[in-house]
């Protein structure tokens, strides 16, 4: 967002000043503001911009029109307690630039990067917004040609799980080469496959789970197997099958490599109609045409590694990015899409 870009420009000062007064916090309801856009808003004693003024005769008056303008182009809609933060940080940085332009300090070569690299990066900040912006306009036909396409996304079922561990709980620090614990594993598999020959002839999931626990060595007695509201997405992505069964179905083994076994049984299964599932749709559409958008800013770029990531001296240390890690070569570097 652009606020986040303005930071620097405004509220980042705020580093370097007096924290600013925490605001009370907000009612439920925002509370009705009783000022007028003609109203002061900031005053500023002791500062103003004709400096042939003695100081006691200054101030500086800012209208809540005035500010408006300036806290919506940072942020529409900001809150009340930022508005404050920019408040403080505003009032501050009239004195801070003024004293600045005194010194000539917006006359260096200096100043003329920061203003050419911040418009830079305000216009990419607005192209951003106006993207999201058009990316969020979404109409009813868009979302229900959506919803038919991806019709099976949006089944939503009740499970039966039961859970085989790969082997037996006297063997779970064993070698895994050793030949008891492959034996163990293998006898594991074995009590996996009658389990779900039983599921399927229509015994209890939760008295076969409890089987399934007592085979492994493992002291369980309460089962556990019902899963309700499960959707093709939140399944491993080795499940998703399970979701084409019909109710009372069971499904095949899943064997996950080097994890245990799963057996499942379909219990219900309904499909949540375009109402239920608007909110996700809209967000699921805006967040890929907005990749869609960004594709052509990103990538084809190349960084010069003996500039940006020089060859360490023999014996030193690695270089390490903020957070302790050792740096990546400037190529490799992920890409920042927000």
């Amino acid at each position: 967002m652009r606020f986040q870009s303005l930071v620097c420009l405004l509220l980042a000062s705020l580093a370097y000043g007096q924290a600013a007064p925490q605001a009370p916090p907000l009612a439920a309801e925002a509370p009705q503001i009783q000022v007028g856009p003609d109203d002061a808003v900031i005053t500023v004693n002791g500062f103003c911009a004709d400096r042939a003024q003695p100081i006691t005769a200054c101030k500086t008056v800012i209208t809540r029109a005035q500010f408006e303008k300036l806290s919506e182009a940072l942020q529409p809609g900001m809150s009340l307690s930022l508005r404050l933060n920019v408040a403080n940080a505003y009032a501050r940085n009239l004195r801070m630039s003024a004293a600045a332009e005194q010194r000539g300090l917006d006359k260096t070569p200096g100043f003329e990067e920061e203003i050419r690299y911040a418009r830079m990066q305000l216009l990419a900040q607005d192209l951003n917004r106006a993207l999201r912006e058009e990316a969020n306009d979404i109409s009813e036909a868009d979302l229900e040609e959506y919803y038919k396409k991806n019709q099976s996304s949006y089944e939503q079922a009740t499970l039966a799980r039961i859970f085989v561990p790969r082997g037996k709980q006297t063997a779970a620090h064993a070698d895994p080469e050793d030949a008891q614990t492959k034996g163990d594993e293998e006898a594991m598999t074995k009590v996996a496959d009658d389990l779900r020959v039983r599921a399927a002839n229509g015994e209890d999931p939760d008295k076969l789970q409890v089987e399934a626990y007592t085979e492994a060595g493992i002291p369980r007695t309460t089962p556990d197997t019902k899963m309700e509201k499960v959707r093709r997405a939140t399944l491993p992505p080795r499940h998703e099958t399970v979701m084409d069964l019909k109710a009372g179905e069971v499904s095949d083994v899943f064997s996950d490599p080097g994890g245990a076994h799963f057996i499942y049984k379909m219990i219900s299964k309904q499909a949540l109609t375009l109402e239920e599932v608007k909110t996700e749709i809209r967000g699921v559409i805006s967040s890929q045409r907005y990749r869609d958008s960004m594709k052509s800013f990103q990538g084809d770029v190349v960084f010069n590694d003996a500039y940006f990531n020089p060859p360490a001296k023999p014996g030193a240390l690695p270089q390490r990015n903020r957070r302790g890690k050792p740096k990546k070569p400037a190529n490799e570097h992920e890409e920042d899409h927000n």
